[in-house]
């Protein structure tokens, strides 16, 4: 059997599915009860800075990657592929197809925060060109809640 691979934005239809996604991938940073709750989903999406990208094997959702820009920049976040689907590429497509949003919506910096530990995202990164900047980059950040 050929396998058949789509990518499409997902919309707000699909929020079950691809929080299924991170769950099973072991997406520890996800709030649930803040900015990844469907209601945050829907203000971010109307908002015109958010895509959230899917990518389909037969059917099934089975790797996702949300994009973000603040007007300047692009941001790739939560680059997620089920376990049982890594290392056939699907990550690097994800990368790709947000690459492409990001540059369809007029950025020309696309950067990823990968946190300590995470060393598959940053060799995958590293592979598709991103590169670290010098000087002790520090990320920082304040938070109404934990969940924020």
């Amino acid at each position: 059997m050929n396998d058949e691979i789509t990518v499409r934005t997902l919309t707000l239809d699909d929020y079950d599915h691809w929080t299924s996604v991170w769950q099973r991938a072991g997406l520890h940073s996800v709030r649930s009860q803040g900015r990844d709750r469907r209601e945050a989903f829907a203000r971010q999406f109307a908002s015109g800075t958010h895509t959230m990208i899917g990518l389909e094997r037969n059917g099934e959702l089975i790797g996702v990657v949300l994009t973000t820009h603040d007007g300047r920049k692009g941001w790739i976040n939560r680059v997620a592929v089920l376990p049982e689907h890594r290392h056939k590429g699907y990550a690097a497509r994800l990368v790709a197809e947000a690459e492409d949003v990001l540059r369809a919506q007029g950025m020309t910096v696309i950067a990823a925060l990968i946190e300590g530990g995470n060393d598959a995202s940053l060799a995958l990164f590293n592979k598709l060109g991103y590169v670290e900047l010098p000087g002790g980059m520090h990320y920082l950040s304040k938070r109404d809640s934990e969940d924020a």
